[in-house]
């Protein structure tokens, strides 16, 4: 009797350019040499929806033969409701071994991957437990060159897929464009502190009622730090930013507790709970108990 092949990783596949952005199809071509892939992604370009959901309006969910020989389909809502609806009825209970966004055309480094649809369906997919990854080329050409990234977006799935990825991120990859030089290397990194400025270009309809096309430059507050995702960057590595969907920031937590005060004036404040007594070791009996 033969023995049984081994069993092929399961591979989600979704972006926010559109599941005929061809950014996409750099992933899909990639991910399939690594296991079996299935794709839901938006019918239209979601860029800059964030972390939306849709819930004023129904979900429309076809499939789609763009990818010969791949499970896929169109969904009409955002980047995290094509995990969702991926999770939910598209996979029919099977549980991906990784979920994998983009290949965003465009930077998500720093403040940008609050913004992101790409990183929205990455942390949407650690929401459910699930290892993912959201890969971003800084090109934001319809005629983008992918050549150099695609040998990278293989390196850190096939990372991801063997070593895992830690529980409760999403990884935020950027990858520069494509120059003269080789890429670096690749580095794990923190997110920048940087900002958007915006400016505001006011024009007026044939009504004469204004309206206004958002405008900005890009900010980073700390140009020099040589441990940031826009560093890494600058330097033509690939940047690697573990991303988490907690939002709390704990030391702003312990400030909080320490400086306020939590009652309003002239209430007098809750008394603190009873710390229960501590249990010593022999509380619970021998540690082997006999008969």
């Amino acid at each position: 009797m033969s023995l049984d092949t081994p069993k092929q990783p399961l591979i989600l596949i979704s972006n926010d350019d559109s599941i005929a952005a061809p950014g996409i199809a750099v992933l899909v071509r990639v991910m399939r040499r690594l296991g079996e892939v299935v794709v839901v992604a938006p019918a239209a370009p979601q860029s800059g929806m964030g972390h939306a959901i849709t819930l004023s309006e129904p979900l429309r969910l076809d499939r789609s033969q763009l990818f010969e020989g791949i499970e896929a389909y169109t969904c009409s809502g955002t980047p995290a409701d094509c995990v969702k609806i991926a999770k939910h009825l598209v996979l029919k209970g099977r549980r991906p071994d990784l979920v994998v966004s983009g290949v965003n055309h465009g930077s998500n480094a720093s403040v940008n991957v609050i913004y992101s649809g790409t990183m929205s369906a990455a942390l949407e997919a650690a929401i459910e437990g699930l290892p993912a990854i959201g890969f971003s080329l800084c090109d934001f050409s319809h005629q983008a060159d992918f050549s150099h990234a695609e040998p990278w977006i293989e390196h850190v799935a096939r990372e991801a897929l063997s070593k895992g990825v830690p529980a409760g991120t999403a990884l935020n990859v950027n990858i520069p464009k494509k120059s003269d030089d080789p890429i670096v290397g690749a580095k794990v990194c923190r997110q920048a502190r940087a900002k958007w400025q915006e400016e505001f270009d006011t024009r007026q309809d044939p009504y004469r009622r204004p309206y206004y096309w958002v405008l900005g430059n890009f900010l980073n507050e700390e140009i020099h730090a040589e441990d940031t995702d826009e560093w890494a960057l600058a330097h033509n590595y690939v940047s690697i930013v573990p991303c988490q969907f907690d939002f709390t920031h704990h030391a702003g937590l312990r400030e909080l507790h320490g400086a306020w005060t939590l009652q309003l004036p002239g209430r007098p404040t809750p008394a603190e709970p009873e710390q229960p007594t501590p249990v010593s070791p022999g509380d619970y009996g021998p540690a082997n108990p006999q008969g």
